[in-house]
């Protein structure tokens, strides 16, 4: 008989990249939002087995873990896309058409706020504030090889760059 992993399955992810994290934080009080944060830093999103990794390593309940993750806007619980299209909402971006914007991204990309596209190239993310309100209505496509920040956004302008960075992958 095959013994069961922290998920309860008989096979779980492979969490060894976060056993340094966990090395240096299980023990330490008030580290949980640091070893979440980590987490999805390794994985790109928290899994619930990942919670439960984190669970056994540090004594604390996975209910608590997964009210820590969907607490804070900043965390994942579902895999992104490669480029991850976050779009400002904030004041100075609505004012100067962000909604215009956010329509001409969904009917391109096919997707919806916070949904992914089925070929997993791009997510989709309305943000509250990108801090660049000069530049509104902006938004920042993030991926591996780093961020980058777009704006004095049109529709047309907006489809020419997600067209060309899904052209370029």
């Amino acid at each position: 008989m095959s013994e069961k992993c922290c998920c309860g399955t008989d096979k779980c992810q492979d969490f060894k990249e976060l056993d340094p994290v966990l090395d240096k934080y299980a023990k330490v009080p008030g580290s949980l939002i640091t070893i979440l944060q980590k987490t999805q830093d390794i994985y790109g999103y928290i899994s619930i087995d990942a919670m439960n990794y984190i669970s056994e390593a540090t004594g604390i309940k996975t209910a608590k873990i997964y009210g820590v993750a969907t607490f804070y806007a900043q965390f994942r619980l579902q895999p992104i896309g490669k480029y991850l299209v976050m779009l400002c909402q904030g004041t100075a971006c609505h004012v100067n058409g962000s909604e215009m914007i956010e329509e001409a991204v969904c009917e391109l990309l096919n997707i919806q706020d916070g949904q992914t596209t089925e070929d997993g190239l791009f997510t989709l993310n309305n943000v509250a504030c990108l801090g660049c309100c000069s530049l509104a209505p902006v938004m920042m496509v993030k991926s591996a090889d780093g961020d980058e920040t777009y704006g004095n956004l049109t529709k047309d302008s907006v489809k020419e760059i997600l067209t060309e960075i899904r052209e370029r992958s």
